[in-house]
């Protein structure tokens, strides 16, 4: 059994706990370290069961409490090299890693940590480099990809592979033309080393998921431009076109931005 818990989902902060056999990690650590605390104490979770810390990508709402609670629990900081470089010049993150405790990962190079094997895929993003994880523990498979600026033969691979997915559905393209947003931010948004849709989410989706995949949580979705239940309908339309009555399908179900999501038991 895999215990997934989203404590944050979005622009102002991510973070994902998985818990297996005792054992537990986190993903991504980009909200306020009193917030964390907080959350981690409402749910009972105990700093004693996490073994290291598994990063995205550097950008500050994915890293900004990474070093400080590394350096406080003395964790290991699981990234790219390109990512730890980032790490270490992003100047929105106060506390660095100490050099002691990164560990570096290339894509597609398994690690294996106690209860947990993950598997990192490249992700297109405007950060020093990105990844998703392929994360396998406890009999159960979970893939998450966030911040993706286009679908990839590598990440459609990742979801295929997983029981259960975590993955961005950003915003909604209509709210974002319509949005107050200058055009050279939409045209990040929308760039090929952006973010993505809900269409385009649902289209990934649509072309990689598996048969056996019993759960989809869309993620980071942005507060100005998208709407859970508007991200939510767009996948499950467009799942339901594709698939109708030939196959059962995952329950879809967005994350929530400024609390936590859960904690699921995946089996």
């Amino acid at each position: 059994m895999l215990k997934f818990l989203s404590l944050s989902s979005g622009s102002s902060g991510n973070c994902y706990y998985l818990e297996s056999g005792g054992e537990a990690i986190l993903v991504d650590l980009g909200m306020g370290i009193r917030r964390f605390k907080k959350y981690f104490a409402d749910y009972g979770l105990s700093f004693s069961r996490l073994k290291a810390i598994f990063v995205t990508h550097d950008h500050a709402d994915h890293v900004q409490s990474v070093g400080r609670l590394a350096e406080t629990c003395n964790l290991p900081v699981y990234a790219l090299e390109d990512t730890h470089m980032g790490i270490s010049r992003n100047r929105f993150v106060g506390k660095k890693i100490p050099a002691a405790l990164k560990r570096f990962v290339k894509a597609d190079e398994p690690v294996t940590l106690g209860q947990f094997t993950l598997t990192p895929f490249a992700v297109p993003h405007d950060s020093a480099a990105n990844c998703g994880y392929l994360i396998e523990a406890g009999g159960v498979t979970l893939c998450l990809a966030t911040d993706i600026g286009h679908a990839t033969a590598d990440i459609k691979a990742g979801i295929s592979r997983a029981r259960y997915v975590v993955v961005e559905a950003n915003y909604d393209d209509t709210m974002l033309e319509m949005g107050p947003y200058p055009v050279y931010l939409k045209n990040r948004i929308r760039g090929e080393r952006g973010h993505l849709d809900n269409r385009e989410t649902a289209e990934m989706l649509c072309e990689a998921l598996s048969e056996d995949a019993k759960r989809v949580w869309l993620c980071h979705l942005s507060e100005e431009n998208n709407r859970p239940e508007v991200a939510r309908q767009t996948v499950e339309d467009r799942l339901k076109a594709a698939f109708g009555s030939e196959r059962r399908l995952p329950v879809v179900e967005p994350l929530a931005r400024l609390r936590p999501t859960g904690p699921f038991e995946l089996e």
